[in-house]
C-alpha cells in the first residue's frame, strides 16, 4: 500500500495451488495496472487468483462506497454471502437474486456510477488516465530525489511514491508545510519503523502543472525546514 509494489503471482499461484489455498488479491489499485497495455505485465499471474477485491474510488474517481468483488468459484462466493430468514421473500426460480451476493440487504444502485465512469472513459480511457497518474508519480520522484536530504524510499512502479527527509522531525515538518501550502495534499505513514511522506497519484484532474506546482511547494518548505 505504502510503495505499489506488487508480488510474484504466479510462484505464489503455484504455491497456493499445491497447498489446495484460497487466494485472494486485494488489488485497491494495483489491479487497475491491468487495463493499460504497459503496465499489465505487473499483474501477470493473476488471472490464477481465486479472488480478487479493488476500489472503483481511486482511479475511476466515484463515491467512496463503490468497492469491487470479484470470486472465481460461485457456490463459494454465495454460500459466504447469502443470508435467509423466514419474512424474506425469495423466488426459487430467480436467476440471481442479489441478497445471495453480497453483504448487505438493501443498498443504492452502487454500481451506476462506475458503471458510468468505464462508459464515458472506454477501454482506452481507462489505460490512459493509469499510465497518466504513473507517469506523474514517476516524475514526482525524479524531481522530489533531487530536493536537499530527499530519499525516496520505493521504486516507483505504479503511482505510489514514498519519501522522507533526513529525519522524522525534518520529514514531519516538510509534510505540514506542504500541507498547509494548499497546493497539495499527501498524508504521513510509517515505513520500516520510520515517518515517511506518501504520494499517491490517482485523480483524473491531476497535470503536469500540478506536479510542478507540488514540487515547488516542497521546495520552499524543504529551505524553510532546514
Amino acid at each position: 500500500m505504502n510503495t505499489g509494489a506488487f508480488d510474484a503471482l504466479p510462484e505464489i499461484a503455484e504455491l497456493a495451488r499445491t497447498g489446495e489455498a484460497w487466494l485472494h488479491v486485494d488489488g485497491a489499485f494495483g489491479l487497475w495496472a491491468a487495463a493499460s497495455p504497459a503496465l499489465r505485465h505487473l499483474v501477470e499471474g493473476v488471472a490464477e487468483a481465486d479472488s480478487w477485491a479493488t476500489d472503483a474510488h481511486k482511479w475511476l474517481n466515484v463515491p467512496y462506497d463503490c468497492g469491487l468483488a470479484f470470486v472465481a468459484h460461485p457456490d463459494a462466493h454465495r454460500a459466504a454471502m447469502a443470508m435467509t430468514a423466514e419474512y424474506l421473500v425469495a423466488d426459487p426460480n430467480a436467476a440471481r437474486d442479489q441478497m445471495d451476493w453480497t453483504p448487505e440487504f438493501s443498498r443504492r444502485a452502487r454500481g451506476l456510477t462506475v458503471y458510468a465512469a468505464l462508459r464515458s472513459l472506454g477501454t482506452s480511457g481507462v489505460a490512459a488516465l493509469v499510465e497518466r497518474c504513473c507517469r506523474h508519480a514517476m516524475r514526482f520522484a525524479e524531481e522530489l530525489g533531487r530536493l536537499p536530504g530527499c530519499e525516496i524510499l520505493n521504486e516507483v512502479v505504479l503511482n505510489q511514491v514514498l519519501l522522507r527527509f533526513g529525519d522524522d522531525e525534518m520529514t514531519h515538518a516538510v509534510l505540514e508545510a506542504v500541507q498547509q501550502s494548499g497546493e497539495a495534499w499527501m498524508s504521513g505513514t510509517t515505513w520500516d519503523g520510520r515517518f515517511a511522506i506518501r504520494i499517491s497519484v490517482s485523480n483524473w484532474r491531476t497535470s503536469d502543472e500540478d506536479v510542478t506546482r507540488t514540487v515547488a511547494a516542497f521546495q520552499r518548505s524543504v529551505a524553510a525546514a532546514g
